[in-house]
């Protein structure tokens, strides 16, 4: 199970929660990941934790001002990055785009979807993983993988009715262990979250009890 943590734009600091990371990651084994904003990547990538981009344009160099680039994502430290994020959608074209520029700068992808309809034709782009996340339980305190677990279930046959090569995660309200665990049991290859840890008053020990689920 991979657990990649984004730290949206919360106030939080981005070095504390990339070494706590680090750490857990490191005395547990568990594969763990830390996505910052952009102005923070290459700070959280010296820290050593595996660092992801939260988004990367669909363009290569060029005049396009306010773009993030997957080159200069890459140059400071990411090793993947997050795609069509509920918070920052795009086309499917787009998502087409992004994709193309991440192997470009050979950066590991993850596409959001919003259900499992959105998971088969994310799959269809050829990205690594997609990741299910209703948007109506992101930012909560009940895992999709509880509320309805047949969107996780739904979500990793749609993906394997496309390419059976592109892993499933799944995000929204996932904060315990038991939240890992469940998803895994439904066929989830990993977890996205982020007000869990980003939020918390300790990060490293709700990252201890999130592995302790693996």
């Amino acid at each position: 199970m991979f657990i990649l943590v984004n730290l949206k734009a919360y106030p939080c600091d981005p070095i504390e929660v990339a070494t706590a990371a680090r750490d857990v990651a490191e005395a547990s084994g568990a594969r763990i990941a830390v996505s910052p904003q952009a102005a923070d990547l290459a700070r959280v990538a010296e820290t050593g934790v595996e660092t992801w981009a939260q988004h990367v344009s669909p363009n290569e160099h060029g005049s396009h001002t306010g773009s993030t680039l997957a080159e200069a994502t890459a140059d400071n430290g990411a090793e993947g990055t997050l795609i069509n994020h509920s918070e920052k959608r795009l086309k499917l074209a787009d998502i087409d785009g992004s994709v193309r520029a991440a192997e470009r700068a050979d950066l590991e992808t993850i596409v959001c979807a919003n259900n499992p309809a959105q998971v088969g034709a994310a799959a269809a782009v050829g990205p690594d993983a997609v990741a299910v996340e209703p948007p109506e339980l992101i930012g909560g305190d009940v895992s999709v993988a509880t509320a309805d677990p047949g969107i996780v279930e739904d979500a990793v046959a749609a993906a394997e009715a496309v390419d059976p090569a592109v892993d499933v995660f799944c995000g929204a309200g996932v904060s315990t262990g038991e939240d890992v665990s469940t998803a895994g049991d439904l066929g989830a290859a990993g977890v996205l979250l982020a007000s869990g840890v980003a939020r918390a008053d300790d990060p490293e020990a709700v990252l201890e009890d999130l592995v302790s689920g693996i």
